[in-house]
């Protein structure tokens, strides 16, 4: 095997070389490869000794060749400081077999590296690499097996490989196993010749990677590909921002200091980049006049042909609820009360449907595309049903669609009809296609979507592709709460433009006035101050240290709440935290929430990916969109628990909260963290039982009021706010941040 280096200067010039085999991996920081870890040597038997540095990429039970040096902490004593490290093959049966079976070959266990060593000694890893035919001697390797256990060490050897390359240029090697497996034997080659691919091809690798990479292969700081490429960086991290586009100028000073290149050179290749039709620029109406805005091109297709669609819709001469054109809404509204439909959450009086819900649902039935929106507690939920069992009572064809898997259950709970997330109705297809769309359209004469704040412009144009013209589409969301993660303001920006009808449900019912969560987050929503005595489901535990709200938080999660309330706390308590960095953030408390939930146990299986060790039973999310997992891909956002982790196949089963059990691959762990703590960001569409909201000052920037609104909306039963009351005053006063860049409204202001 060859070497894998880290440059980082040691303490001391005095170094010395230490023969190891990597045993347990106590802490890793993912950001800057810091690794403690506790390793065996020949000469320390029993007992383990400790080593610090840059051990990032290195797996438990691999074989280590160290070069560092001996130094004496003052709280845990004697430690190998590892300035770098190659990894070895093992040379003494007890190494071989401990080798074999840590998982590293995928199709070797345990107890198959047992029977291997024991049937060929310490030739067994010249039998697998020269001639691997004879495996099929060992008890219970058959040919196939025994040509995936061969195929799977020629792929750790090539992986090597690209790992010493990348590490010679000053990067992580995390990476390499991602790398390999996007470009295989041409890897290197890319690397070298076409750096800047990494970033759009490889999940993991941004703009600054591949720029380092092109830096070490020697692409000029100034070069006219690495600025096209700075300015299609600076527009995705604007998209991950909720921008469509930015407008030109924005643009041009932003890509300059990201590029640190002057700014007369930028200019010219964002020309280039518009006449390759790589970025589109084009202008959109601004104040006094009109502005050049530049998007990246699925940005500016989806907003374009979203618009076109909405508008078709609208104006469609075909009405597949034709029979609601001339109905006797009083005797269909008698009917509903008759019909006891109004016992749902929300309904006055729990009989009839007040004015402005009626008005809704004459809306939603009559016109074809129409806007609910309304905070907690004013009936959307309830108006949703009747407008759901009115038109099947003309048996028409509904559709309910959420975006998160736990907003489509709570949608078919309250609307008694089945729903869908809108990638499984659409049936996405690897790569992203939907199988429903303009000329295959779904079977509907209504689709209500909930929740539809958290809509981006992507996954809003593929649906309104697939509704068939003459259909009803119902957007039903509170625009008060945080956009979607994804880029654009749909929701918002439907509600801008006087083109869409639109109704708006501000009464809160009585029996909402009881619910301290309704009341208090119409009090945030205003401006004022939660009331945090005198509500059975809402408290406050004030705290002013932020270390101490960490610790607060894990007790009432772990503790307070299950004794109280006897909640389970994995499943039914969330926590929400307005950032994930810092010791409050949603990082380090996944960390602790972990060690008090689901702790390390002798015997049982788990796995260390980066800074995460991964066990059964915890609780975890997705991180990206993978059209390629699961019957119709796993979305960002998507929650599961791990349910199994097999050394041997080298992969972990995740149990999502729509009931597929998915598989991944060891080295696809960087697409899941741990979900004891999310980002309020990342709890949209979804709702808990219970929610915990840590608040500090360390997280200032974040604390704005539809940031604190949402968390406190995600909560269905009880809110537990815990830390400062200033950073609590602070989130409410905050008005939040400005309107993103969109043109969604005007574009369908424009074509009505």
């Amino acid at each position: 095997m060859a070497p894998v280096t880290d440059a980082r200067p040691a303490a001391s010039a005095e170094l010395r070389e230490l023969k190891a085999v990597l045993e347990r991996i106590t802490f890793a920081n993912e950001e800057t490869g810091y690794t403690i870890a506790r390793v065996a040597t020949d000469r320390s038997g029993s007992e383990l000794l400790t080593v610090v540095g840059p051990l990032l990429g290195a797996q438990v039970g691999e074989s280590l060749r160290l070069t560092g040096r001996w130094t004496s902490h003052p709280k845990y004593g004697r430690q190998f400081e590892v300035r770098s490290y190659t990894t070895v093959l093992p040379a003494t049966v007890q190494g071989i077999r401990r080798y074999l079976g840590s998982g590293l070959i995928k199709g070797i266990g345990p107890v198959m590296a047992e029977r291997m060593v024991d049937h060929f000694g310490t030739e067994i890893l010249r039998v697998i690499e020269e001639d691997p035919d004879r495996l099929i001697e060992v008890y219970g390797l058959g040919p196939k097996r025994s040509k995936r256990i061969a195929a799977a060490w020629e792929e750790q050897k090539a992986i090597k490989e690209v790992m010493v390359f990348l590490q010679g240029h000053d990067v992580s090697t995390s990476l390499a196993v991602r790398i390999y497996k996007q470009y295989g034997d041409t890897s290197i080659s890319v690397v070298q010749k076409e750096p800047y691919r990494l970033a759009a091809d490889v999940w993991g690798i941004g703009f600054k990677t591949a720029d380092t990479i092109a830096r070490a292969v020697g692409i000029p700081h100034d070069s006219p590909e690495r600025i096209k490429a700075g300015l299609r960086y600076t527009l995705s991290e604007a998209a991950d921002n909720g921008h469509c586009y930015l407008p030109e100028p924005n643009l041009i000073t932003e890509a300059t200091k990201i590029l640190e290149v002057p700014r007369e050179l930028v200019g010219p290749c964002l020309d280039e980049a518009v006449a390759a039709e790589e970025v589109v620029r084009e202008p959109v109406p601004a104040a006094g006049g009109s502005i050049p805005a530049v998007y990246l091109v699925p940005f500016h297709r989806a907003e374009r042909s979203l618009s076109g669609g909405l508008l078709e819709l609208l104006h469609a001469k075909e009405d597949r609820l034709p029979g609601f054109q001339k109905v006797d809404w009083a005797k269909a509204l008698g009917w509903l009360r008759r019909r006891g439909a109004a016992s749902s959450a929300g309904a006055p009086s729990g009989t009839e449907l007040a004015p402005e819900q009626e008005e809704a649902v004459r809306l939603a039935l009559t016109t074809k595309v129409a806007v609910l929106t309304g905070g907690p507690g004013c009936g959307k939920s309830f108006t949703v049903r009747s407008i759901v069992d009115l038109a099947r009572a003309k048996h028409a064809k509904v559709v309910l669609v959420a975006p998160t898997g736990r907003a489509a259950k709570r949608l078919a709970e309250l609307a008694g009809h089945e729903a869908a997330t809108v990638h499984r109705l659409l049936q996405l297809q690897p790569g992203g296609d939907p199988t429903y769309d303009r000329d295959n359209p779904l079977d509907a004469d209504l689709v209500v979507v909930d929740e539809s704040s958290m809509v981006d412009v992507i996954l809003a144009n593929k649906l309104v592709k697939a509704i068939p013209r003459g259909a009803h589409l119902l957007l039903v969301g509170d625009v008060d709460q945080l956009p979607s993660v994804g880029a654009g303001e749909v929701l918002r920006d439907l509600l801008a433009t006087e083109t869409i009808p639109r109704v708006r449900l501000t009464k809160i019912f009585r029996q909402a006035q009881q619910s301290g969560i309704v009341v208090n987050a119409h009090r945030i929503n205003a401006g004022r101050s939660p009331q945090t005595t005198g509500f059975p489901d809402f408290f406050l535990f004030p705290c002013e240290e932020t270390e101490l709200t960490a610790e607060l938080t894990v007790d009432i999660v772990a503790q307070r709440i299950p004794r109280r309330f006897g909640l389970d706390p994995r499943r039914d308590v969330q926590v929400l935290a307005p950032m994930h960095r810092g010791p409050a953030g949603a990082g380090n408390l996944n960390t602790l929430l972990q060690e008090a939930l689901t702790p390390h146990r002798d015997g049982q299986a788990e796995r260390r990916y980066g800074g995460r060790v991964y066990r059964v039973g915890d609780k975890v999310t997705q991180l990206r969109n993978n059209y390629d997992k699961g019957a119709a891909g796993v979305f960002n956002g998507t929650v599961g628990v791990v349910t199994g982790i097999s050394l041997e196949e080298q992969a972990l089963t995740v149990l999502t909260d729509e009931d597929e059990r998915v598989d991944y691959d060891f080295a696809e762990l960087d697409e899941l963290a741990h979900a004891y703590a999310v980002t309020i960001h990342r709890s949209q569409g979804s709702e808990y039982p219970a929610v915990v909201i840590p608040l500090t000052t360390s997280s200032w920037m974040m604390l704005q009021r539809n940031l604190l609104y949402t968390a406190v909306t995600r909560a269905k039963r009880l809110v537990v706010l815990a830390g400062s009351r200033r950073a609590l005053a602070a989130a409410v006063r905050t008005a939040g941040a400005g309107r993103r860049h969109t043109a969604l409204d005007h574009r369908v202001g424009a074509g009505a």
